[in-house]
């Protein structure tokens, strides 16, 4: 069996992969181009994708017909045509669960940057310009009583919701279902509307997946519905949210501050949002623990492995 790699691995999931095939890896740590990508899949019976890599109908083709299993190093899936790939008899698999608490505690990280300025109070030390205390110096706000809104209570919201519980922070929630009365319950979260949870917030943290439904959630419109004290946090997908339309009312005062993980055109962030103190932005850490990653790349290869050797993927996409 061949396995391509599309890019580097943490070596214990390699050596996972080693059991059920000979493997290649992309010893590189960027994402390939369209051609070489359709290059290196070719003749593989297995393709251990990432979140950069496009897996639709000409990946497939290149990669030729006996391709038995993408398993994607990611939760979400939006790079992969799910459907044209299982309609081929390919399976898709992806990585729940593993980076739960990781990219939770980076949701809440930001937040607690974006309410208490401590991006712009990082950049006035290190630029060397002078400071002093005094009690109106760098005023943030606090997050004791205020509400947070979650769109997408799942996993990785609801355990967003846990830390901002400690924090003594009110839950509120949106998406296409109520979750269960018991998650309900332990979270003390009430159900909204999305347009009514968009005035109630104080601060707002996505954690929807990205569909055709889901681009651009928040645009100007959801913005401006917004309370001006509000704080927008990231760390689902970039085109989530209209990047230029947050520049725009991040600038005019719309909201007060956001955070970001994740950009509409990663690795690029547009450019207004980098002249703007309010805007705190990080390089799609989420995930990004020594831990975390190593357990999601040796999911991948179990799922790899449980395809081509008949016993079945662990966590499979359903088409």
């Amino acid at each position: 069996m061949r396995i391509v790699v599309t890019r580097n691995l943490p070596e214990p999931a390699v050596a996972l992969l080693r059991t059920a095939g000979e493997v290649h890896v992309c010893e590189r740590d960027r994402a390939l181009d369209p051609a070489d990508l359709r290059r290196v899949v070719a003749g593989a019976d297995a393709v251990v994708a990432m979140l950069g890599d496009r897996v639709d109908g000409a990946f497939a083709d290149a990669a030729g017909p006996q391709l038995k299993v993408v398993a994607n190093v990611a939760v979400g899936y939006d790079n992969v045509d799910v459907p044209e790939l299982t309609g081929r008899g390919v399976t898709v698999t992806n990585t729940p669960g593993v980076l739960t608490d990781a990219t939770a505690d980076l949701a809440f990280a930001l937040v607690l940057m974006a309410t208490r300025r401590l991006g712009e109070g990082e950049r006035l030390i290190r630029s060397g310009t002078p400071w002093f205390f005094h009690l109106g110096f760098m005023l943030g706000t606090g997050l004791q009583g205020k509400t947070l809104g979650i769109i997408g209570l799942g996993g990785i919201g609801q355990a967003v919701a846990r830390r901002a519980r400690a924090f003594g922070m009110r839950i509120a929630y949106s998406g296409r279902r109520r979750v269960a009365a018991g998650v309900e319950a332990e979270l003390d979260a009430r159900f909204l509307p999305q347009d009514e949870l968009l005035r109630e917030s104080d601060v707002i943290s996505l954690h929807c997946p990205l569909t055709e439904q889901t681009r651009h959630l928040i645009d100007a419109a959801a913005l401006a519905a917004m309370k001006p004290s509000a704080v927008l946090v990231n760390t689902s997908r970039g085109p989530v949210v209209d990047e230029a339309a947050l520049a725009a009312a991040l600038r005019a005062g719309w909201i007060a501050a956001a955070g970001l993980d994740v950009f509409e055109e990663e690795p690029a962030v547009h450019p207004e949002l980098l002249e703007l103190d309010n805007a705190v932005l990080v390089p799609h850490l989420g995930s990004a623990t020594e831990e975390t990653r190593t357990a999601m790349a040796e999911l991948a290869a179990r799922n790899v492995v449980g395809v081509l050797t008949g016993n079945g993927p662990v966590t499979p996409v359903a088409a």
